[in-house]
């Protein structure tokens, strides 16, 4: 293996409150201990010797790591652990690390993370989205004694990312808290063109069949979904996941930002969606839509699987998804039967024909979604560290976009190609299940996606319009940016919106489902700023002005 030179900086000692006895040699790789330098209370050093050593992967043997991650559908349509997948297997071979991959059960990631909380006793290694789901945010998660900051993690052990961050100052500005904190290994989406690969898609042999355009209104989307039920039959016409109620692209056409939550207003200020005026016009028209049978009737319990089954079957007609996992996937099964079978993207919908949508679904490169936290059970933090910054170097970055060479990959012309085991499966896997056996680039992970495995992902020509027409909105000007709340705001806000999301989330489904008038969203409104909605949006947009002084 490629030998790597860096110069580390050693330190002896770290602080107990922070890594909890954590922080063993990792074998026999790295630079002879230096005199523990002092430490600050956050676990910081406060000055320390550096030294140059010379490292080499893989590691010499040490202690097995724990890997508490989600096992995503392209993943566990074929396994059962992301460690007999050959890209698990070949993680641990490239850095030997010993891993052991543990997953909640299919949709209960949150449940399963909140019990390992209660418990206390950590996996080492945890994936999860920290900056967005943590309760009262990364800051606190620091606080409360569950991950430890990675300042001096990273200046000890990860040259890699250390690199990477100088490189990219605005990245670096937004993977650490207000307090200067780094707390995450990030997944980093590389190019803008992977900002935006989730949107709306429908039955295109299916418009054409009844002549029909791709809808751009919502006026027009009701045609269409009503000429699939009458026409074609459909008992769900328009399908998907129920993690996405209130939150899809038509809520976008009412000048609401698709994510009922905050959003960044023209205005330059944090605003909340779900209690903004559109947002009542965008719940009364899913009202009618389900009164009217033109949305699935078991909405609130969908999972993957099962809107899968209903876009394959022509049960359903459209959908909101991924243009890999969800248009690439469903496509390649339903062409097994049906030739014909074809999807394709429509634009992020408005009221007026030929307008431009002013909001949109966009993702910023750092979102905080499946990066990596080291928790204060860890043993080994050096280990832990170098294992997670391998992903960040050279070998690491190919290896987790494009697997192994020879294998999974060969390089033309000095491209990183596909091979015929990805795009050609001769099992007959879709290429979004093929390529999740080797590499995570078409998920997420910790690491920077390549946009080179999207160019080759995208393998119809449907996916690769999907990333333009999806992207042909204004979106991007209002996601904000990953903000942070201090320590002292953060037990405040989380316990504000616990209350506002449940009680939100409650009532979205009544109002769709009809339980609830549409006449009673005044109340809906007043109740959630009884909630302390003007202190949360206060404690928001002082978490904005902390970020855009950084």
């Amino acid at each position: 293996m490629k030998k790597r030179k860096c110069a580390l900086l050693m330190a002896a000692a770290m602080a107990a409150t922070s890594l909890a006895g954590c922080g063993g040699s990792g074998g026999s790789q790295t630079a002879e201990t230096t005199k523990a330098p002092e430490t600050t209370a956050a676990g910081e050093t406060a000055g320390t010797v550096e030294t140059s050593a010379e490292f080499t992967y893989p590691m010499a043997a040490g202690d097995k790591l724990q890997y508490w991650c989600e096992l995503v559908p392209t993943v566990s349509a074929n396994y059962a652990n992301v460690g007999d997948t050959p890209f698990g297997q070949g993680w641990q071979k490239n850095t030997g690390v010993e891993i052991e991959f543990l997953h909640p059960p299919t949709g209960q990631l949150k449940e399963q993370f909140s019990l390992i909380l209660a418990d206390g006793n950590f996996p080492d290694l945890m994936e999860y989205n920290w900056t967005v789901d943590y309760p009262g945010g990364p800051e606190k998660a620091i606080k409360d004694g569950v991950i430890i900051p990675l300042n001096d993690v990273i200046d000890q052990y990860c040259p890699n990312l250390k690199k990477y961050l100088e490189e990219n100052p605005d990245i670096d500005r937004m993977i650490k808290t207000d307090e200067g904190h780094y707390y995450v290994f990030p997944f980093i989406r590389g190019d803008e063109n992977l900002m935006n690969t989730m949107g709306l898609m429908l039955r295109k042999d299916w418009l054409d069949e009844l002549g029909m355009e791709v809808p751009t209104t919502i006026d027009e989307w009701h045609d269409v979904l009503t000429a699939f039920k009458n026409e074609k039959g459909c008992t769900a016409p328009y399908s998907f996941v129920s993690q996405y109620i209130g939150a899809d692209p038509f809520a976008a056409a009412f000048g609401v930002y698709p994510n009922r939550s905050f959003y960044l207003g023209s205005d330059g200020k944090v605003h909340f969606g779900a209690t903004e005026p559109g947002y009542k016009d965008y719940l009364a028209t899913m009202q009618q839509w389900y009164s009217e049978g033109l949305i699935d009737p078991d909405l609130a319990t969908l999972k993957n699987d099962q809107v899968s089954a209903k876009m394959t079957n022509g049960q359903a007609g459209a959908s909101y998804g991924t243009a890999g996992s969800r248009m690439g996937t469903w496509t390649t099964a339903a062409r097994t039967k049906n030739p014909e079978f074809t999807l394709v993207p429509a634009p992020v919908p408005t009221l007026v024909k030929g307008e431009k949508a002013e909001m949109g679904y966009v993702e910023n490169p750092f979102s905080g979604r499946a990066s990596v936290a080291i928790t204060t059970s860890c043993k080994d933090v050096e280990r832990a560290a170098r294992l997670m910054d391998w992903a960040y170097g050279e070998e690491g970055h190919m290896y987790f976009n494009f697997g192994t060479e020879g294998e999974s990959y060969t390089m033309v012309d000095g491209y990183p190609t596909y091979t015929d085991e990805i795009l050609k499966n001769p099992k007959g896997l879709p290429v979004s299940q093929a390529m999740s056996a080797y590499i995570r680039g078409n998920y997420h992970g910790p690491f920077v996606q390549d946009i080179r495995y999207l160019e080759q992902y995208f393998t119809l020509d449907e996916q690769k319009q999907a990333t333009i027409v999806w992207g042909e909105c204004n979106g991007a000007a209002h996601i904000l940016p990953p903000i942070t709340p201090t320590s002292d705001e953060s037990k405040e806000f989380s316990t504000i919106m616990n209350e506002i999301n449940t009680y939100r989330d409650e009532m979205i489904l009544k109002f769709i489902f009809g339980a609830e008038s549409i006449d009673n969203f005044d109340t809906y409104v007043k109740n959630i700023d009884n909630m302390g909605l003007a202190r949360a949006l206060e404690i928001e947009n002082a978490a904005l002005d902390r970020y855009n002084s950084r």
